[in-house]
């Protein structure tokens, strides 16, 4: 929280978070959740990168997949529950 919060106090236009929720307790995690929906709802843009996919759901209004430096898929985060391929392949253990 205080990395983000020291990173808004630039002003930014594009925020880049990478893992935010990695090794933070469910409770925390959607705390976290609220304050990057915040954040975008004040006109901030968000790039996160995330392997929860429950959070990248709730959050993301546009995925992308990569996978060795390409992209292998783009698109809503009910276009992507469609694509079981996609998920079997990249996302799924």
């Amino acid at each position: 929280m205080l990395t983000i919060a020291r990173a808004l106090m630039g002003e930014p236009e594009v925020l880049l978070l990478d893992e935010p929720t990695e090794g933070l307790a469910p409770m925390i995690v959607r705390t976290l959740e609220q304050v990057v929906k915040d954040v975008n709802n004040h006109g901030v843009a968000i790039l996160l990168v995330e392997q929860n996919m429950r959070v990248v759901l709730r959050l993301a209004n546009r995925i992308y997949v990569i996978s060795k430096g390409k992209i292998v898929f783009q698109g809503s985060g009910e276009e992507l529950k469609e694509a079981r391929e996609i998920r079997e392949k990249y996302l799924e253990v």
